[in-house]
């Protein structure tokens, strides 16, 4: 976004991105997150007894136990799009880490968010590059976003996800969704359990 000409500013700050920390979600809704390489929080750390019967009820629903490093917990399903996460630019960036590599989970599918995305993913070849990984590269659709059609989650499967929203059941019923980057949803594939880019050989 540009700002006006000549607009005056109060302070500018400067942040490098390329220095921040990848967050993933662990729990069942999007406030329940931490660093890629934190650890599952326990219920008996919560401030208030109605907190740790949240983090009780998160962890029992995702299958999870307090302590773990969230890089130590396997992935079956990536799913990278729809409308949050569909971008061309989202699709740049999984395909850059897909490029050479192969997926090592049970599967992958990307989702653009419209025609005009998909398109200019096949303009630019990332389609082969994403293809040649391993991955569905769907037609733009809602998917898995919500468990439209046959795009579900199995009781138990663990999935990250680019949609913005991890509510019990919300991928399918007993699905367990961590909503994570659409890179390291990428890395993740290749790596098989929770992991970002720079983790990758």
């Amino acid at each position: 976004m540009r700002t006006d000409d000549g607009a005056k500013w109060d302070k500018e700050v400067f942040i490098d991105a390329s220095t921040l920390t990848p967050y993933v979600s662990w729990g069942t809704n999007p406030a329940q997150v931490l660093p890629i390489d934190g650890v599952i929080p326990s219920p008996d750390d919560a401030p208030t007894e109605t907190e740790a019967d949240t983090i009780r009820r998160a962890l029992d629903y995702m299958g999870l136990t307090p302590g773990v490093n969230m890089r130590e917990v396997p992935v079956d399903t990536v799913f990278i799009g729809s409308c949050t996460n569909g971008r061309i630019e989202d699709i740049r960036a999984a395909a850059a880490v897909f490029k050479g590599r192969k997926v090592n989970v049970k599967r992958v599918m990307v989702v653009p968010g419209s025609h005009a995305v998909r398109a200019q993913a096949i303009a630019e070849g990332l389609d082969k590059i994403l293809t040649d990984a391993g991955v569905d590269f769907r037609e733009p659709g809602c998917s898995m976003c919500l468990a439209m059609n046959p795009d579900k989650l199995a009781p138990g499967e663990r999935a990250a996800s680019t949609s913005n929203r991890n509510f019990e059941g919300r991928q399918g019923r007993g699905g367990r969704t961590h909503l994570v980057s659409p890179a390291v949803a990428a890395a993740t594939a290749v790596a098989g359990h929770f992991a970002s880019p720079g983790d990758l050989k």
